[in-house]
């Protein structure tokens, strides 16, 4: 008899997101993701082939979820500079004064794993490209408008943001301190300013 899935498959992943999420990929277990899924050994082989199978569509769902439609939310219901401080602003409203400390799945891998596995790092690159880009479509947009000065150079001010936004990602994990934050975010607007 041929086997059929008895679970939605998009719950299911994203509790093993959530799960992976919370832990990082190593110290997810097999039996860690059988528990926070709710289904058997068998349906999680067959479903998604392995722990790391399922780990790298948890992490593709994910950039999809939350960066990509975040960013795109963002540009949507903000003026092009006031974009760029509103996903620095989330980040330090999302750390809830240090109390939610999961910081990114997209940046926690990146320390994790893209060092070690070209796939994984081949997903990472793409995404943090991507938030680059976003920096220096809303500098250029911001331009256009006479918000930021024309002087500035929109990649090279995209990748300081992205450094500083990564940092960002890190420290609302190991320091969510609000001075540090605040000059995180002080330093981003002194770019654009």
């Amino acid at each position: 008899m041929p086997w059929e899935k008895q679970f939605n498959e998009e719950e299911v992943l994203d509790r093993a997101m959530g799960a992976f999420w919370a832990r990082g990929y190593e110290a997810t277990s097999v039996n860690d993701l059988l528990t926070v899924m709710e289904i058997n050994r068998g349906s999680l082989y067959a479903a998604f082939t392995d722990k790391r199978s399922l780990f790298i569509r948890a992490l593709k769902s994910y950039d999809e979820k939350y960066r990509r439609d975040f960013l795109t939310s963002v540009a949507r219901n903000y003026s092009p500079k006031e974009a760029i401080f509103a996903a620095f602003e989330d980040v330090v409203e999302s750390s809830d004064g240090g109390r939610n400390r999961k910081g990114c799945l997209l940046v926690n891998t990146a320390l994790e794993l893209s060092p070690h596995d070209p796939e994984v790092e081949k997903i990472v690159r793409g995404s943090l490209r991507e938030v680059e880009n976003f920096f220096c479509e809303m500098i250029v947009a911001a331009q256009g408008e006479g918000t930021i000065r024309t002087e500035v150079s929109s990649r090279e001010v995209a990748q300081a943001l992205l450094g500083l936004f990564l940092g960002l990602r890190v420290l609302v994990r190991s320091r969510p301190e609000k001075d540090v934050m605040k000059t995180i975010l002080n330093q981003a607007r002194a770019l654009i300013d």
